[in-house]
């Protein structure tokens, strides 16, 4: 299985992730290789947890992340 995994610079140093298509599964690390790496863990062990459950392991469906520049005026 595939997912997406969206990494964020954290404010107090570091990374975090997210993974869209299963909810409340985030993780982090020091370095995006590292970040990337626990993200992946996290994965394993939440479908781990869906399969224990005998529910359906959420697939991610397609969708695209775009970025966008918003004019402002200062005032």
């Amino acid at each position: 299985m595939e997912y997406s995994i969206l990494i964020h610079k954290a404010k107090e140093g570091g990374f975090w992730s997210e993974v869209p298509a299963l909810p409340g599964c985030l993780s982090q690390g020091e370095t995006v290789e590292e970040a990337m790496a626990n993200t992946k863990e996290a994965i394993g062990l939440m479908i781990s947890c869906f399969r224990e459950d005998n529910r359906e392991i959420p697939v991610e469906d397609e969708f695209t992340v775009h970025r966008g520049c918003v004019d402002t005026v200062a005032g």
